[in-house]
């Protein structure tokens, strides 16, 4: 499938929604927990994505835009959320990470971009040359990586108690290739 602006915003439209709903209100011991040493618990899934919506998908747009390739993106701090959701409830996550993205979204669909915009290039600081199609198509794709790794982290609490199910359900079988 090519990239197609309007299929992206449709995705990263949802995105919030989708965590309110799996995540909001449940017992800490499905939020707070994470597959081990420098692995991220649902929590911590979402204080990543705020800080993606402050640091990487706009301003990187916006770079594009504005200096092409010429000025390279700063580097993105995976681990930023540690403090930067130190004290703050789930619920407070999932209500910033709602209102940043709709409006990130809002300033997309306001810039009304064409494809020969698409196009331009931008310098990723490991990744090279890389163009704004790719990097909004990229922010899709990130999106449904956290919205798995979140499900299967929570799947993971459960491997125990499901007994010999495990052999049948696919969620248990995946490790670690996000976060």
């Amino acid at each position: 499938m090519q990239h197609n602006l309007q299929h992206t915003i449709a995705l990263l439209s949802r995105t919030p929604a989708a965590l309110d709903a799996l995540l909001r209100d449940l017992p800490e011991p499905w939020t707070l927990s994470n597959e081990g040493d420098k692995t991220w618990s649902p929590f911590d899934v979402v204080g990543h994505l705020i800080h993606g919506e402050l640091t990487d998908w706009m301003p990187r747009a916006k770079m594009i835009l504005q200096f092409g390739a010429t000025r390279p993106f700063e580097p993105f701090d995976r681990w930023a959320q540690e403090q930067a959701s130190q004290g703050k409830s789930l619920g407070q996550l999932l209500d910033e990470f709602t209102r940043l993205r709709a409006e990130n979204l809002n300033e997309l669909r306001a810039m009304n971009l064409r494809s020969e915009q698409l196009a331009l290039r931008g310098e990723h600081p490991a990744l090279g040359t890389v163009t704004l199609s790719e990097l909004l198509a990229t922010w899709a794709v990130h999106d449904l990586t956290h919205l798995h790794q979140v499900s299967r982290v929570m799947a993971h609490q459960y491997e125990e108690a499901v007994g010999p199910w495990r052999q049948y359900l696919g969620v248990l079988h995946c490790s670690g290739h996000s976060g």
